[in-house]
């Protein structure tokens, strides 16, 4: 059984680490949120201590590194993307190892970073990159691998997930914090896409804001139309009540590939393939935080050239 610390206990995700934690038959023995809305702590794990102060969770962690009956093993991340980077570099310095949600940074020069630190530590940084670990997905890299490598594939991804008025509020909404949309809600799919298909050789940015962004990502082996939205009026349905709020869609050569279910086990499984030694590292993460990046940092072009078809509608 292995020793688990969690931060941002109170967060949207935390409630699948809590659950890989505990489905992994691990303990969780300390957490920490700076909101104190955690009763989901006692569906998981009601004896774990909980601390809304970052320094009397630190000096809590530093007591039990000292006792070495108490060490801990790992320290799992979920507090909003722009504090990964200094998370994890405490989990490495307190003697843990890290388990991070992703973005594991907002850019590029911190993965290198990140890599010294674990050299200097001895510690290893793991990243959740579910989509990696989905049957479909694995099975769409599989047979890509088995094609000629001069194939290009031409894709259109769509991914609209409603968000209401709260959003732009939070953290989410602050680009310096959240990385902005692509980074915030795009990143598993770049990451899935730079996987299978190779490393980005053209990224053009067509429209981007706080609630929408669309471009085209041209990759070694692949052509990409991407579409992201936190706009419910962008649905393909109508938003009604007891209707799902999000789409996603991805085609490959016009082939709709099926991957909507089969979500909920997956942090659950990234923990057993983390336990395992065989979890993603920060050197897994760079392709996708380059193209995130390269998003966020480039002037749109307005519809030119090839954009996503959602957009022919569009102002």
């Amino acid at each position: 059984m292995k020793r688990f610390a969690l931060i941002g206990v109170g967060g949207y995700i935390a409630p699948r680490h809590l659950k890989a934690i505990r489905d992994s038959g691990n303990a969780l023995v300390a957490t920490l949120d700076k909101n104190d809305s955690v009763g989901v702590l006692d569906s998981y794990f009601p004896d774990a201590d909980f601390f809304t102060e970052f320094e009397r969770f630190d000096r809590h962690l530093e007591m039990l590194r000292h006792d070495r009956s108490e060490q801990l093993d790992y320290v799992s991340i979920c507090s909003p993307n722009y504090l990964h980077d200094a998370h994890v570099r405490f989990a490495l310095r307190i003697g843990a190892d890290a388990i991070c949600e992703k973005p594991l940074v907002l850019n590029p020069w911190n993965v290198a970073a990140l890599a010294k630190t674990e050299e200097e530590t001895g510690r290893k940084i793991n990243t959740i990159l579910q989509l990696r670990l989905h049957p479909a997905i694995v099975a769409l890299k599989k047979r890509v691998e088995t094609e000629s490598a001069d194939k290009t594939h031409y894709i259109d991804l769509t991914y609209i997930t409603s968000r209401g008025h709260w959003y732009q509020v939070s953290w989410k909404g602050d680009e310096s914090k959240s990385g902005g949309i692509a980074c915030n809600i795009g990143i598993h799919f770049f990451d899935m896409l730079s996987w299978i298909f190779g490393r980005a050789r053209q990224n053009t940015v067509h429209i981007y804001g706080p609630m929408r962004a669309a471009g085209y990502l041209e990759l070694e082996r692949a052509r990409v139309r991407w579409f992201l939205s936190l706009d419910r009026r962008d649905l393909p349905f109508s938003p009604d009540i007891g209707k799902p709020t999000t789409y996603r869609s991805i085609t490959i050569d016009g082939e709709e590939i099926e991957f909507s279910g089969g979500f909920g086990d997956l942090h659950t499984e990234s923990y057993r393939q983390i336990l395992a030694g065989k979890g993603f590292r920060p050197q897994d993460v760079i392709r996708s935080i380059e193209i995130v990046s390269d998003i966020r940092n480039t002037t749109p072009i307005g519809l030119k050239g090839n954009y996503h078809p959602m957009l022919k509608a569009d102002n």
